[in-house]
């Protein structure tokens, strides 16, 4: 009996040092099947990577994925890369007179269609188009006006840089006594010029429509110049005064349509 007792020791002390019943004693349980929520299912993942050593976990962050919700809102919050307003502040910048001086033309082509549009309207005449006028107006626009903005807003902003309240009346003051007189001389000028009348006609006509116009331009073109110096910045104002100048244009054309110079009365 003694010797049958300490062959059962000997032969349990071997299986206790054997390797392979090592190993299984301390192998990994596998992860829990049954996740009653993700809250749960986050603390048992936890729990369950905790005991791997620390290398063999920070390798199984590396490999989670970001959410899908991530990845679309950072899609959404990148700007679009191309447009027609991103590209014409780009031409602006890159070649200002040629853009301005295009898109002055344009203006008045279509200020000019548009008055002549009123004019058959309301004087029910049922004529065509003028085509020789409206090409008039798109090279008083290109010729003229786009390129004189251009320097005109410049040299203001460097006489006056702030944007301050006195500033900004002084903008105005400078456009209704030096710029809008000059340009609107030119333009009854050039105009008439263009229709083929004489130089005494020419200076009839400015006695004639300078004094009315500029008054009428006193009392639109302030709140214009307020608004253009006060909250535009100067790259951009010549686009502004233009569409101003798009209703000025339709008013100008439009009472020249409806008042022609008596040449005989002259």
């Amino acid at each position: 009996m003694a010797a049958a007792a300490t062959f059962l020791l000997r032969h349990r002390q071997s299986l206790l040092r054997s390797p392979k019943l090592a190993r299984s004693s301390h192998s990994l349980p596998d992860p829990p099947e049954k996740i009653s929520s993700p809250l749960s299912h986050q603390l048992q993942q936890s729990k369950w990577l905790a005991r791997f050593p620390h290398s063999i976990s920070r390798k199984c962050k590396d490999f989670e994925f970001s959410s899908p919700t991530a990845i679309s809102s950072n899609r959404s919050s990148s700007p679009p890369r191309f447009g027609f307003v991103s590209w014409y502040l780009g031409m602006v910048k890159t070649r200002p007179v040629a853009t301005k001086t295009v898109t002055a033309a344009l203006i008045y082509t279509a200020a000019d269609l548009s008055s002549q549009t009123i004019v058959s309207i309301v004087g029910g005449s049922g004529e065509g188009y003028d085509l020789a006028r409206t090409l008039r107006m798109a090279g008083y626009g290109m010729l003229i006006v786009g390129p004189s903005l251009h320097f005109w807003f410049n040299f203001v902003s460097r006489v006056f840089p702030k944007r301050d309240l006195l500033s900004t009346f002084a903008k105005m003051a400078l456009g209704q006594t030096v710029y809008g007189p000059t340009v609107t001389a030119l333009f009854f000028s050039v105009n008439a010029a263009l229709q083929g009348e004489s130089g005494s006609e020419i200076v009839a006509r400015l006695k004639r429509d300078m004094a009315p116009t500029l008054l009428r331009g006193v009392m639109y073109w302030p709140i214009c110049d307020f608004i253009t110096f006060k909250f535009v910045p100067v790259h951009l104002q010549p686009l502004v005064t233009n569409s101003f100048s798009y209703l000025w244009t339709i008013y100008l054309t439009y009472r020249a349509g409806l008042e022609k110079v008596d040449k005989v009365g002259v």
